[in-house]
């Protein structure tokens, strides 16, 4: 599941394909279901009349999704020989190849036409760095990048650019406590503001609440997360965060990691976008900023504690010269696709989901992902086997499905938006996306709970579908279904957080499932001994129902809700 996207979406952010080595042969995780083609019979202990209930072939198909074949598969693609399946990156290839081939292997159809293979969607993305050589000069003294300040750009700055810093105190628009309130009309103006928070003359937070410390104060992206919305309103051309101390800096790299030490990534033929500019800096360089050194800083700070509010600046600001360069490195990255046709409404397509990438090594540790995505890679891959062996055996679905595992999910959900930006198959004729992101794992609020699933976004577009979902899970051996992450309100957002977004933000019903947030999200620790199997099998389960039910109804599910 992608990291929190508020900073980005905020702040307007947005080589050859290497070899694929050899892999390991994919696991089946079949088992037979022994019946015979168009044998539509009841059970043998069932009365003989005409008026015997249809044999639902759901139950049977369903139970070929077990713990053993689910672990079977993830002991795989979540080991350290897959390198933590970077997009991009040789992990990553080799991910893709075993998904192709399990696909394959179970009588799948390669949809992808004009591609060395039917089973992938190649796309060209371009890595998008900051130049080392990007710097800001002050007064004659030049500020060097990773030594002095840590950036993101948008091109605004490619030619050497003066900026003429207004300074906004803290930054913060909070109720009772306003940076902004004085200061007019901010757009496209070039912001200074410190870091930290602003203190009481006791030395206390002046804005937490009770013993819970304010956002604002909170190191690296808490502090970054609470500006976020004061930003957005005043849409400057480019911001100045200053970090308070010396050691403060110094954990820029480990503490905003995810925007400073990573990079970005584009589609190789975007359009280019102006957004802002972010520069988190050291105090003698925000102290030169504002024309002053960084013991004004420090009693600027005083003077707002003594005053319990936001006071005018003492400052003059000094006009700096920006040189801000992003340098671009094209690859090649892909989707796999599997498809299985259906029979007399084969035109309609229900989408199956998951992304397969991670996050790589870093620092020298690999980050395997085993949650987050290979459980729903996995869980994709077993479904793919019970929808084929169910068709082998007579019992095949009347609607299409096509089976997704998509790439770039956590670089900002890219491969889900190639593939609806550059469908396969007309949206216009995709019923649904059933997306699977994080289902192998127990959180805290339901441990020793019994078995349920979270669902987010199956009553946004679809009352029908809400209904479906609902009326399925009462159906076979009922898991508690937990809608907390689908309130708009719920600060997660995970509504736009994963795969199926890109598909809702073009009117196609979804349903997301996933079993939450963990310790263990975005570390090194998630990995395949800490998967619940026998859990992550049951919400299998439960989609397959789900699944199964939308490709056999008479009518595909409309649209008519627009929910946020």
């Amino acid at each position: 599941m992608r990291k929190h996207f508020l900073l980005a979406a905020a702040l307007g952010l947005s080589t050859a394909a290497l070899a694929q080595p050899a892999v390991p042969a994919p696991t089946s995780g079949k088992v037979k279901i022994k019946t015979k083609p168009g044998h539509h019979a009841a059970p043998a202990d069932a009365p003989a009349t005409a008026d015997a209930a249809p044999t639902d072939w759901s139950l049977p198909y369903a139970a070929t999704i077990t713990p053993d074949a689910l672990k079977a598969d993830l002991s795989v693609l979540a080991s350290d020989a897959y390198e933590g399946r970077e997009t991009g990156a040789k992990g990553q290839k080799m991910a893709a190849d075993y998904i192709a081939k399990a696909f394959a292997a179970d009588g799948l159809a390669g949809p992808v036409k004009d591609s060395d293979n039917p089973y992938i969607q190649h796309f060209t993305m371009n890595r998008v760095s900051v130049d080392p050589a990007t710097s800001v000069v002050i007064k004659g003294k030049t500020y060097v990048l990773g030594k002095d300040f840590y950036a993101l750009a948008d091109g605004k700055y490619a030619k050497a650019a003066p900026v003429t810093p207004t300074f906004v105190g803290y930054g913060i628009g909070a109720e009772g406590y306003s940076d902004y309130a004085a200061a007019g009309n901010l757009k496209g103006k070039d912001l200074v503001m410190l870091l930290g928070e602003p203190l009481t003359k006791a030395g206390k937070p002046l804005l937490a609440k009770g013993d819970e410390p304010s956002p604002y104060g909170t190191p690296g992206m808490g502090e970054l997360m609470g500006r976020v919305p004061s930003l957005r309103t005043a849409q400057p051309a480019s911001v100045f965060m200053i970090e308070p101390t010396a050691a403060a800096f110094a954990e820029v790299p480990k503490l905003m990691s995810q925007i400073f030490g990573e990079e970005q990534m584009e589609f190789a033929d975007a359009k280019p976008q102006r957004g802002q500019n972010l520069f988190v800096v050291s105090p003698e360089m925000g102290a030169a900023l504002l024309g002053t050194t960084p013991a004004g800083l420090a009693r600027y700070g005083q003077s707002v504690a003594a005053a319990g509010k936001p006071v005018a600046s003492p400052f003059k600001p000094a006009t700096a010269t920006v040189h801000a360069v992003k340098k671009r490195e094209p690859f090649t990255t892909e989707n796999v696709l599997g498809y299985l046709e259906g029979s007399d409404k084969k035109d309609e397509i229900v989408v199956i989901s998951a992304h397969y990438d991670h996050l790589g090594i870093k620092n020298g540790v690999v980050f395997n992902g085993a949650d987050d995505d290979g459980s729903g890679t996995v869980s994709v891959l077993a479904m793919a086997r019970a929808f084929t062996q169910a068709k082998k055996d007579g019992h095949g679905p009347r609607r299409s499905l096509l089976f997704l595992a998509n790439v770039g999910e956590e670089e900002g959900l890219l491969g889900s938006q190639y593939y609806t930006d550059h469908p396969i198959f007309p949206l216009e004729n995709t019923v649904t996306d059933l997306n699977i992101d994080m289902v192998g794992r127990v959180d805290k609020e339901h441990e020793g709970k019994g078995d349920y699933v979270y669902l987010v976004g199956d009553d946004k577009l679809s009352s029908e579908l809400h209904t479906l979902s609902e009326a399925t899970n009462q159906q076979y051996n009922p898991v508690a279904l937990d809608y907390k992450y689908n309130d708009p309100a719920d600060p997660e957002h995970i509504y736009y957080r994963s795969d199926h977004y890109n598909f809702a933000k073009h009117k196609v019903p979804v349903i997301f499932y996933t079993s939450g947030l963990h310790p263990d999200y975005h570390k090194e620790t998630d990995d395949v001994d800490k998967i619940d199997f026998p859990a992550m099998a049951r919400r299998d389960q439960l989609v397959f129902h789900t699944a199964w039910a939308l490709a056999q109804r008479d009518a595909r599910v409309v649209v008519d809700s627009a929910k946020p």
